[in-house]
């Protein structure tokens, strides 16, 4: 949709100017007309050059931070709901988001609330997001609920940042060990092979056998790409199959090391999105729906959703989540307090608050037992192949020496 400029004139004589996405000039003129602006003037806006690469142009968890927190500002302050997206939009730096919000602001200048004019973009305003505002425009404390939206998406976006940084070091590590085992084997071990080959001597067996290897993979590069690469496809696929997404998802549960830091994670991002809906005014059904839906494990989104289940029979929330093996006797127990008390919303932020904690003890011992294996894997790997080479020369050494 063309993005136009306008300039127009208020009854008291003050001259307003702005951007606004429309089918046609008209168009502009007539929500101007609506807004007691006179003599407009519109024109189409210049196509703008982004400098940006090719796909760089997304809406990041930080642009959506920024913007909540400045958007929460402004109503507070008692700043109209328009000029308020107006202003965010014309100073965005993010081209992408820029357009979404001036989307949304013509949106919200037809008559839509601004939760309407949201779920209209899920790409960048997920449900939670948009169920919260929702629930604030309901209850007139849009600038509350803001707030509390930005305090979720901060926590959350530091959750993910932390699992992204523990596991960026071992995977480089074993991606870094694979390349330069794989480039010793192709290219290097053959010098080795020339040289020995002129010896005229029996090798010993784990020289052979490297070198041994290392003829297979000269002769066999090109079938064993196809075949990782196959292999590779074949598991995306199983993935994306629901059977093979919900084996995997329970597997990785219950693996040994990285299986705990996922349940505390999964407990952790529950806690801290149910605390935040139902502290909002969000139902508790609408709730878990939503909680289910952004779980991102199979395991623990069956669960929830049969836990919303029971309580639409009229059970509390304790009973159906003991059965999910991912929440701790301690959580359940809490939440049945919560519930008891009347304060479900209070006791689940405090269970979300000591998960994080959680979470960065076991990122912490994650790390200390990965950092030996990895050191262990690559003194066997690597180790083994330097020393296969040197073998033969240590035996013709200690021949000569003899």
């Amino acid at each position: 949709m063309p993005v136009f400029v306008w300039e127009a004139k208020t009854r008291v004589g003050e001259m307003k100017r702005g951007e606004m996405e429309a089918d046609t000039a008209d168009v502009v003129s007539q929500r101007l007309r609506q807004q007691q602006l006179v003599n407009a003037k519109v024109k189409k806006k210049a196509a703008e050059i982004s400098l940006k690469l090719p796909g760089s142009g997304g809406v990041t968890t930080k642009d959506l931070v920024v913007f909540t927190r400045q958007f929460a500002t402004m109503i507070d302050a008692g700043l109209p709901l328009v000029q308020c997206l107006d202003i965010l939009s014309s100073q965005m730096e993010n081209v992408a988001f820029r357009k979404t919000l001036f989307d949304v602001k013509t949106t919200v200048e037809s008559g839509s609330t601004l939760a309407e004019a949201l779920r209209k973009h899920p790409k960048v305003f997920n449900r939670l997001y948009v169920n919260l505002v929702a629930a604030g425009e309901a209850g007139g404390v849009l600038d509350t609920i803001l707030n509390r939206l930005a305090v979720y998406i901060e926590k959350n976006m530091k959750l993910v940042k932390q699992v992204k940084s523990a596991m960026t070091y071992p995977v480089l590590v074993i991606a870094v060990s694979f390349a330069v085992t794989v480039v010793l084997l192709v290219f290097v071990i053959p010098v080795f092979q020339k040289m020995f080959q002129d010896f005229g001597q029996a090798l010993p067996a784990p020289t052979q056998m490297v070198i041994d290897l290392s003829q297979f993979m000269q002769d066999y590069i090109v079938l064993i790409l196809i075949v990782l690469g196959a292999a590779g496809a074949g598991f995306a696929a199983f993935l994306k199959s629901p059977k093979g997404r919900a084996k995997f998802d329970a597997f990785i549960l219950k693996a040994p090391i990285v299986g705990p830091l996922i349940q505390k994670i999964a407990v952790a991002k529950f806690t801290r999105t149910l605390g935040t809906m139902m502290s909002s005014g969000v139902p508790i059904l609408e709730a878990l729906d939503i909680c289910a839906g952004t779980a991102g494990n199979v395991v623990v989104e069956d669960g929830l959703k049969r836990v919303r289940s029971k309580i639409s029979e009229g059970k509390t929330m304790a009973q159906p989540l003991a059965e999910i093996p991912v929440f701790p006797p301690m959580v359940v127990q809490m939440i049945s307090v919560g519930e008891a008390a009347g304060a479900l919303d209070t006791m689940l932020n405090k269970i979300a608050d000591f998960y994080d904690d959680e979470v960065d003890g076991a990122i912490g011992t994650m790390m200390s037992l990965l950092e030996p294996l990895i050191m262990a894997f690559l003194a066997v790997i690597l180790g083994g192949l330097v020393v296969s080479m040197y073998l033969p020369v240590f035996s013709m050494a200690g021949a000569v020496g003899g």
